[in-house]
């Protein structure tokens, strides 16, 4: 996948994409240009039959800053009259920016997030989108949005609940607070800690590939399965599940997976 963007790198190798936040400055910021690609990138991938599972990281010492407050400031702050048409206009904006993460979300490939360094604001709003987060051990995280007056709006404090609990996000939230790597590891934020940022990214490239040798309609199918039955009755899912294994459980990998396992190989999957 040829790179054409400003604030992300993409590198594909072996099922495998990794999407690097190459946001302006050293914190990977996020500017315009990242909440313009970061959902247009997002629907090639859940498109590309290629990939079978996606990284996010930051290049550099951090995840990323969050929000380019210098880049952002004249298409959120309120300017003239401040009445209806300019609130609408905000209201656009701020959906058009939810869908950067609302498109992780949707990615039928599981994504694993991998933190170093510093994860603020809208970094956390990404990373909660993820499937998997790991970390490293100088990761920091900071659900920053109350201490410059806004009332997180991308996702963090609809996700996170789910994650780590209500008590756990409002104190985040209310707060404002940076919380260390095992802080984040004992709440549940991370699966798990990594001594560096080279040693994060090998944890994360690691489960990718391991994630992307399962047979691929399986894998998209256990997380469209997961994600519908996150707000359902446990009746409901079971329902679910039920219909959805009576559609799509015959398959070609399956046959594979019998034939694997009577002769004593690996199975080779090929998503069909």
């Amino acid at each position: 996948m040829s790179n054409e963007y400003k604030s992300l790198r993409v590198e594909t190798s072996d099922g495998v994409a990794e999407v690097v936040l190459t946001g302006p400055g050293k914190g990977n910021t996020m500017g315009p240009d990242f909440w313009r690609e970061m959902p247009e990138l997002f629907e090639r991938l859940d498109c590309d039959d290629g990939v079978r599972a996606v990284i996010v990281r930051g290049d550099g010492d951090h995840f990323s800053y969050g929000l380019d407050l210098a880049a952002m400031t004249g298409e959120i702050a309120a300017t003239g009259d401040n009445l209806a048409a300019e609130r609408t206009r905000l209201l656009e904006k701020i959906g058009r920016m939810q869908a950067a993460c609302d498109r992780v979300a949707q990615c039928r490939k599981p994504v694993i997030a991998a933190v170093s360094g510093w994860c603020i604001g809208g970094g956390l709003d990404l990373i909660a989108a993820c499937d998997i987060r790991l970390c490293s051990a100088d990761a920091r995280f900071s659900l920053r949005e109350v201490r410059i007056a806004i009332v997180a709006d991308l996702g963090s404090i609809n996700r996170l609940p789910r994650i780590i609990g209500e008590g756990n996000t409002r104190e985040l939230a209310f707060t404002g607070k940076d919380i260390a790597a095992e802080r984040a590891l004992r709440m549940g934020l991370v699966n798990e800690v990594s001594a560096t940022k080279e040693d994060v990214i090998e944890s994360a490239r690691r489960m990718a590939r391991e994630i992307a040798s399962n047979p691929p309609l399986v894998v998209q199918g256990l997380k469209q399965v997961m994600n519908y039955c996150s707000d359902k009755s446990v009746a409901d899912g079971l329902r679910y599940v039920a219909v959805w294994n009576a559609a799509f459980l015959a398959s070609h990998d399956l046959g594979e997976a019998f034939r694997a396992f009577g002769e004593r190989r690996a199975p080779k999957f090929e998503g069909r």
